[in-house]
């Protein structure tokens, strides 16, 4: 497994470092690994480094779900980069050879892995991951829009395998708030190139979020989907995919824990909400933007002054 490297941004991060850096480190230790740490607090760039892979650290302000990727893909300079974050936890051995085979066989230029939730994860923390990842693996290009419609572009860099002389054919990953897989995997897929979703590699990452997080999440994914929305919107846009995942939700709580149906429709408003707001926020004052937003400093930073105007 020659030329691939490994990006991890990371912020305070500490205490979920642990479950991966000595597994990379002791399964793939001719493998570049790169730590983008956007300044932590809590000794996260000393850790990585104990570890022995090599740290940038950046200012907070300077983090970029997008360019700060392009970052350090760039600065690795491989074939192949995988991009994961700090709460990934690999579930199988040969997770990276798994993971980039399809592009090592010439059959896409991006794969990503199978997310299961964590172990001890509580129905709406598991949910999201077992609607979204299913048990067998396939190819999709942009021929199948009419089949998955906007989940056609559907990709996680939470682990994500990407073929860098491809991305730098689509320019390589935008400035965004948040979405940087689904648009670089779009221009991807709108070159002819295909994504490979790549179930037998698995990794465990969940989230456990508040519903004022899961609004504020689906603020910043519609704030983008909107920016975005030539690219990414299909016939049918997202709403399609809502449908299917609350009308899922609900069928699985009613056989399976019908006391928490109350909780599920204000999950499901939570990010209705949010998506809502953040796809039309041109209605709200911007001086608001970022007491709605999962990320309030993005909205003061270069990066978004940059993308504002064009």
């Amino acid at each position: 497994m020659e030329n691939v490297g490994i990006a991890i941004p990371t912020y305070n991060g500490r205490q979920q470092l642990p479950n991966l850096l000595p597994y990379l480190r002791k399964t793939y230790p001719q493998l570049p690994i790169l730590v983008v740490d956007s300044s932590s607090k809590d000794g996260t760039a000393q850790y990585a480094r104990e570890c022995g892979v090599k740290v940038e650290i950046i200012p907070q302000s300077d983090f970029n779900h997008g360019l700060t990727r392009e970052f350090a893909r760039k600065k690795l300079g491989t074939n192949i980069v995988v991009m994961m974050t700090q709460d990934a936890i690999p579930a199988c051995d040969d997770l990276i050879q798994r993971l980039v085979k399809p592009i090592l066989s010439g059959q896409a230029a991006v794969s990503y892995a199978r997310q299961l939730p964590h172990l001890k994860a509580g129905f709406f923390e598991s949910f999201p991951r077992d609607f979204s990842y299913s048990e067998k693996s396939y190819l999709r290009g942009i021929e199948d829009l009419k089949t998955y419609g906007s989940l056609t572009y559907f990709c996680s860099d939470s682990c994500a395998a990407w073929l860098n002389s491809a991305l730098d054919a689509v320019g390589g990953f935008d400035s965004v708030l948040l979405g940087e897989d689904s648009v670089a995997t779009a221009r991807l897929l709108q070159k002819g190139f295909k994504i490979a979703y790549v179930a037998e590699a698995l990794v465990r990452h969940s989230h456990a979020f508040s519903l004022l997080q899961e609004f504020k999440r689906y603020f910043d994914a519609g704030y983008e989907r909107n920016r975005f929305r030539s690219l990414l919107f299909t016939e049918a846009g997202d709403e399609k995919q809502g449908s299917r995942y609350a009308a899922t939700l609900f069928k699985r709580l009613i056989t399976r824990n019908p006391a928490a149906i109350p909780y599920g429709f204000l999950h499901i408003a939570s990010k209705y909400a949010g998506y809502l707001l953040g796809k039309n926020s041109r209605i709200v004052p911007q001086k608001f933007w970022k007491f709605l937003s999962s990320q309030p400093y993005y909205w003061s930073s270069k990066h978004f002054q940059k993308s504002s105007t064009k």
